[in-house]
Formats: structure tokens, sequence, C-alpha cells
């Protein structure tokens, strides 16, 4: 199975890795030249998580980070936050 997000299906890409050398002519030099194109591939950046699933169970996929900044994925909670005890209202 390929290295995928389980939500979104984005997977790797492939592209091209460029060898620069020279100094550019704004610096004084005389022009930068590509002196190799090799290829690479591009991965996104999977995170492995436990997430609630809708029907209450509890399981572990792959997301990207685009996935769960943008709330396409619930979390488990572990622990419930602690709560502030409020203060008793005056009468007055």
């Amino acid at each position: 199975m390929a290295r995928q997000c389980d939500i979104c299906g984005k997977g790797a890409k492939m592209g091209n890795s460029v060898a620069i050398r020279g100094k550019k002519k704004y610096l004084g030099g005389v022009g930068t030249k590509i002196t190799g194109i090799t290829r690479r591939k591009f991965k996104p950046n999977l995170q492995r998580l436990h997430i609630a699933t809708p029907n209450g169970t509890h399981k572990t996929i792959n997301a990207c980070t685009q996935c769960i900044r943008s709330g396409g994925v619930t979390k488990i909670v572990r622990n419930a936050p602690f709560k502030v005890a409020q203060p008793a209202a005056t009468k007055s």
C-alpha cells in the first residue's frame, strides 16, 4: 500500500532536483547555470493519528497535516480538560 493520506488521498509526486552553480548577476557574477537535473520524489507530511469515528469506535489512520489543521479529522479526547470553578454569584 502506498504512503498516502487516508482522508484526501494525497500521495507522493515526482519532480526535478535542479543543481545550480555560479554567482548571480546582480551580485557581480556572470550568472547562474544549471549543471544537473535529476528526478526526485516530493512526499506529503503524513502523521499517524488515533481518531474517533462517527459511530464511536477508535481507529488509527495516516493523515496529512493539511487535513489535521483544517479539521478533517476528530482526535480522541483522552482526558477531559480541567474545569475552573466559577465564583458563586452574590446578591446585593
